[in-house]
């Protein structure tokens, strides 16, 4: 059962990072979204630049733990992304996109926000048929 749940966890943790990069454009369609994705994005950078743990990496070592397994060599990201998904030596390169992506997903909810607002202002035109 611990098993599972290691799994369950690194599951919920790459949705986590994938909401992370890309929750902003979420918030186009549905823009209470981005009220969520600030407290993610925050916690997102709280962890990767502070020494705060990962309440999921935590979670991840104890169920590694119910295994007999040590805890993740270097974190999630060491362990899962870093020379897997893309070499360590592109990292600098890595967070320049994503904070592009971020910043461009906030700056088009807010545009989508704004263009929401202003149309609810502008006064309704009637089309007759006669």
């Amino acid at each position: 059962m611990a098993g599972f749940l290691a799994n369950v966890t690194v599951a919920v943790h790459v949705f986590a990072l994938l909401f992370i990069g890309f929750g902003g454009f979420l918030a186009w369609r549905w823009p209470k979204v981005i009220f969520v994705h600030v407290f993610f994005a925050a916690w997102g950078v709280l962890v990767n630049v502070f020494p705060w743990p990962c309440p999921l990496t935590a979670a991840e070592n104890y169920f590694r733990s119910q295994q007999g397994l040590g805890d993740l060599p270097g974190g999630f990201n060491a362990y899962y992304l870093y020379d897997t998904v893309f070499p360590r030596s592109s990292l600098p390169l890595v967070v320049v996109i994503a904070m592009a992506t971020v910043i461009i997903s906030y700056v088009g909810a807010y545009q989508r926000w704004r263009h929401r607002h202003h149309d609810g202002d502008a006064p309704a035109h009637r089309v007759s048929m006669g």
